[in-house]
């Protein structure tokens, strides 16, 4: 058996689609959002490298190769993020003099170039994953584009991305894609209380359902401090305006999860089921067009989610925005 990272069940089949294309010198793992692929896309390269694979082709994670991946210091592989990824994973430290790209810039792929070009150190081959792929801005995706067609020698490329639809088609024309899906809602409960024993079978249900089945998302909100009470009592909360409790996320995750209030509310004015929330927790809303404003509103706030000036004020202006827009909604019809 393998000592490799475990991976969530629904990463295990992507992963051995991928090792199944021995010929492929570039994969396309394509996801959604929050469904732990970059770990698919990790496990593929460390599976790539090891010099004990098991049957199956996936890495042993005993041998020195697995030993160096695992502490980011094999000589034959090359980890293309953006500088903020990089210090949120704490892979380096920030610097306080400047803001971290959330780009793939040119010097960075440049330097990746060069890594391209030397000699590999140990009998596997060379690997460089690229995560998240859309995050290559244009100049530094263009730069990529040879070397992706044509690596040379034994290297061999992972990119993840999840907005594929953001990546250039020549970029994607150079891989073979392989899907992650989303899991069941039975299988991503049962990995979301492994990893977090505390958190009941009815609650991991409901964070699941208002993340849309993306179990890394859960985490990624349990990290940032939402209880299932206050997923629960989240509508009630904005129809006061009181989004204090999320002063700490980020921008964008609040705003995501506006946007899933907000087109659920939508969805029972024209007759439909909620997606996202269970109907006992959402305002009666009868009118569509004052929630299709506010839809507008939420999603020119998304482009700017990554550069707020002040969030605090910024957070009192969603809250007052999204009151607002329920509150006509919820009138009855003149």
């Amino acid at each position: 058996m393998s000592d490799a990272p475990p991976l969530a069940p629904w990463l295990a089949e992507p992963l051995r689609q991928a090792l199944a294309l021995p010929r492929a010198h570039a994969v396309l793992l394509s996801s959604l959002p929050g469904l732990g692929a970059f770990e698919a896309g990790m496990a593929l390269a460390q599976a790539w490298l090891c010099e004990s694979a098991e049957a199956s082709g996936r890495a042993c994670g005993r041998c020195a190769a697995c030993h160096l991946f695992a502490q980011r210091s094999h000589p034959d592989a090359h980890w293309l993020l953006p500088e903020q990824l990089r210090v949120r994973l704490g892979w380096q430290e920030a610097d306080d003099k400047k803001k971290p790209s959330q780009e793939i810039r040119i010097d960075e792929v440049r330097a990746m170039l060069g890594f391209a070009q030397s000699t590999r150190a140990r009998s596997q081959g060379k690997v460089v994953l690229i995560h998240p792929a859309e995050a290559l801005n244009t100049v530094a995706a263009n730069a990529l584009l040879k070397t992706l067609e044509e690596p040379g020698g034994s290297l061999r490329f992972v990119l993840v991305s999840e907005a594929t639809d953001a990546l250039l088609p020549t970029i994607r024309s150079r891989c073979q894609a392989v899907p992650v899906p989303q899991p069941q809602a039975e299988q991503g409960a049962q990995w979301l209380r492994t990893q977090q024993p505390a958190l009941s079978a009815a609650d991991a249900v409901a964070l699941l359902r208002a993340s849309g089945q993306r179990p890394q998302q859960v985490l990624d909100w349990l990290s940032a401090g939402l209880t299932a009470p206050q997923l629960a009592g989240f509508a009630r909360s904005v129809a006061r305006a009181e989004l204090g409790d999320f002063i700490g996320w980020k921008p964008e995750a609040l705003i995501d999860l506006l946007q899933r209030l907000c087109s659920d509310l939508l969805r029972v004015t024209a007759g439909g089921p909620p997606q996202y929330f269970s109907a006992d927790q959402l305002p009666k809303a009868r009118q569509a067009a004052p929630l299709q404003a506010w839809a507008a509103e939420l999603r020119a706030a998304r482009r700017h989610a990554t550069h707020p000036l002040q969030w605090a004020l910024w957070l009192e202006a969603l809250g007052v925005q999204a009151q607002r827009a329920l509150r006509q909604a919820c009138k009855a019809n003149p």
